[in-house]
């Protein structure tokens, strides 16, 4: 399996990078190697007993990092507006934002704190809003953003005329849809800076597949125990076949946002065949992510829907 000196991260002192998920699972591993490398590191969370867990966790690695615990519930547009506004009050510069937090299948439709259904509210639109929010921060920054999509992004659709799944919910077409969200958000912001002179770059990436929590027990997406499919996948990864480890799975979107090797508007995943374990790399679009005129009628969508605009891309059609 590949292990974290499969590439080389310059020195990020003085650099700030913002992290969401970054309490536990792959986001906990992004977060801990950024803080490695020398950059201050902010952590957005939204349990904070997890937060200051996952804080003593990457000291007793890196006794000297810099450290930020924020509060920040993606599923709320109130709570990420929040986020916006203080960390803008501060005014200090953004040079690195990982979109990585999320949330899968849930048993049952869930709705967000503004009545999205919750994976496409919470994937998609509440990191669209929080990059909008931070616009002025990433430009500052001249920042490299990541957005963090998923295999399950290879294939399916939005459904663009029931984007809230209200009729006939199926949990795993609207997690494919959050996360192919996802991906044409991350290549539309490259293609928006780079048209519109934003100064700040934009990659998307994807963990390939690994026994993460995102499967597992969560009685807060109504999920009392883990999901078979987890079950497999721990055994598979435990014995180093076809699936990635928790460790390997944070690689690509590292590569993304870190290495001077990673460039704006592409797409870096595991390269083992069939893109579900193995070292990071640069890899070719899966077709739903290939479509331009989906993420820009995408985009003008999240905008009406979380009344969030990033106010420089009025002529942009």
């Amino acid at each position: 399996m590949p292990h974290d000196d499969d590439f080389t991260i310059d020195d990020l002192s003085g650099k700030r990078a913002l992290v969401t998920g970054a309490s536990d699972g792959i986001g906990l591993g992004i977060a801990t190697r950024l803080a490695g490398a020398g950059a201050d590191v902010v952590m957005p969370v939204r349990n904070p007993h997890k937060g200051e867990a996952a804080v003593a966790r990457i000291r007793a690695q890196h006794p000297r990092a810099k450290l930020t615990l924020e509060q920040l519930d993606l599923s709320s547009l109130a709570s990420v507006a929040a986020l916006g506004q203080k960390l803008c009050a501060e005014g200090a510069p953004i040079h690195l934002l990982v979109n990585n937090a999320g949330v899968m299948t849930p048993p049952d439709r869930q709705t967000t704190a503004d009545g999205f259904e919750l994976q496409f509210g919470t994937n998609h639109l509440g990191h669209f809003a929080l990059t909008a929010h931070l616009l002025p921060l990433l430009r500052a920054g001249r920042a490299r953003v990541t957005s963090q999509t998923s295999v399950a992004a290879r294939r399916g659709a939005i459904n663009w005329d029931d984007v809230n799944w209200e009729h006939s919910y199926d949990g795993m077409a609207a997690y494919r849809q959050s996360k192919i969200a996802v991906g044409l958000f991350g290549l539309e912001l490259s293609r928006r800076s780079t048209a519109g002179g934003w100064g700040i770059t934009s990659n998307v990436s994807h963990p390939g597949v690994a026994p993460t929590n995102l499967l597992a027990a969560r009685p807060e997406v109504g999920r009392d125990t883990d999901t078979l499919d987890v079950r497999l996948i721990r055994w598979f990864s435990a014995r180093g076949l076809i699936v990635g480890t928790v460790d390997s799975a944070k690689l690509p979107a590292l590569m993304a946002a870190a290495s001077a090797q990673a460039k704006d508007g592409l797409f870096y995943g595991p390269q083992w065949p069939g893109n579900t374990g193995g070292p990071p790399g640069e890899q070719k679009l899966w077709k739903p992510l290939r479509d331009n005129a989906n993420a820009t009628r995408l985009w003008t969508m999240s905008q009406e829907l979380t009344g969030v605009t990033f106010g420089l891309d009025q002529g942009r059609p």
